[in-house]
């Protein structure tokens, strides 16, 4: 099998690529997507077991969402935040209402345009709620928050600093999972602690159930507050709807985006009422906040997301998906909850191959690390689906294991 996609991508004549090269040359172009389902612009078909990365949960074109936006867009698109829509008052209403539900309090919305800008707005409002000299906030190491220079500094990965160096004060990191070395960073300057309950960028590596009511405790006894970052585990990917239910804990901000508007850029930062008060007019903002076009999105996914019961339907296929992997040869362990799931590979076995050929057989895929692949496909993937891709990852590491052995 080859180690590179035989697919080129058309576009119009130029002299260069259009794009900076922040994420290198694109292998393939994809022009249809339905369900599961890609097409590339060769007519091949593809199943999608990464959704734009946790994002199209429930499927491409899903026609709730598209007829959504296709109205929206005819009556509605934006105006300031001078003002109000009746589309964004109705998200923030239905994502305050899961949230009330999930920690028992009732709170506020924020509504940005990604999962970072999500998280820009949680740090902010931890270092409002905690005042001057109250404003470090601690995460953990292999972390992933985000890309803009304050959420790259709450991310716990020092080769992603370098190049942007000196990076903005007030960040510690330490090791996942490590209570003992997070109650050593944890003290009276810290504003705010945050944390992902199982790390997507990271490797798919859950913190723990313990782990997490030991940071909520730890948050209350020095009175800072807890940050989950739910941007790639929250609205049903984990088998609840947000990651931290698994552990029973109230966190204070919540932050998200992804999987809410099924491909529509939008995000949100959630925080209890008392301390979404820390912040008064003017201290952050966003032009294209509660934007009615994005925002009818997410009313659409959210309403779809509890049609179809979506935290149930990724406990179910992910159950599935683990059966059928967990007996494919060369898979070494599966990790992660619901239909969020890093796959490791045996000794000798490269992940980034498999990523490529699985590609160049048409399943998208992506190698988080050197040793595992990341399954994130949608929540609606189908027990066939299911079914193929399985002998897909099979056939793929059975080509690396005959090599080897050669």
């Amino acid at each position: 099998m080859s180690t590179s996609p035989s697919h080129s991508f058309h576009h119009a004549p130029m002299d260069h690529c259009p794009f900076m090269p922040v994420f290198g040359p694109p292998p393939i172009m994809f022009d249809r997507g339905v369900g599961t389902e890609l097409w590339d612009s060769d007519g091949k078909r593809y199943l999608d077991f990464l959704t734009g990365l946790a994002v199209v949960s429930v499927g491409h074109s899903n026609p709730t969402v598209a007829e959504a936006i296709a109205d929206q867009a005819e009556q509605l698109m934006h105006v300031s935040n001078f003002f109000a829509n009746p589309v964004a008052t109705e998200a923030a209403v239905k994502i305050n209402g899961l949230l009330r539900d999930a920690t028992g309090h009732a709170g506020q919305v924020f509504f940005t345009n990604s999962g970072a800008e999500s998280n820009e707005c949680a740090l902010k409002l931890a270092r409002k709620h905690g005042g001057r000299g109250r404003h470090t906030v601690v995460s953990a190491l292999a972390s992933f928050h985000g890309r803009t220079l304050a959420t790259l500094a709450a991310t716990g990965q020092p080769t992603k600093h370098e190049p942007f160096q000196p990076m903005p004060e007030g960040f510690r990191h330490v090791p996942y999972g490590d209570i003992d070395e997070m109650r050593s960073a944890v003290d009276g300057s810290v504003a705010a602690v945050i944390i992902e309950a199982i790390q997507g960028e990271g490797g798919v590596h859950p913190a723990g159930v313990e782990h997490l009511r030991a940071v909520r405790e730890l948050c209350d006894d020095v009175g800072a507050l807890l940050i989950l970052d739910e941007v790639q585990t929250g609205f049903g990917r984990t088998g609840r709807w947000f990651g931290f239910e698994h552990a029973d804990i109230a966190p204070d901000v919540v932050t998200m985006a992804k999987a809410m508007g099924n491909g529509m850029p939008v995000g949100a930062c959630w925080a209890r009422a008392d301390v979404a008060a820390a912040f008064e007019p003017g201290d952050h903002g966003s032009t294209y906040s509660g934007t009615a076009i994005a925002c009818a999105a997410v009313n659409a996914t959210i309403d779809e997301m509890q049609r179809i019961d979506a935290p149930r339907r990724a406990t179910e296929q992910g159950a599935r998906l683990v059966r059928a992997l967990e007996g494919v040869a060369g898979v070494t362990g599966v990790r992660g909850s619901g239909l969020m799931l890093g796959v490791e590979l045996a000794d000798g076995l490269d992940a980034k191959r498999a990523y490529l050929d699985l590609l160049d057989a048409g399943l998208v895929v992506n190698a988080i690390d050197p040793t595992t692949i990341r399954l994130l496909p949608p929540l609606t993937v189908s027990d066939d689906e299911i079914d193929e891709a399985v002998e897909m990852i099979a056939d793929a590491l059975a080509d690396q294991r005959e090599d080897l052995a050669s």
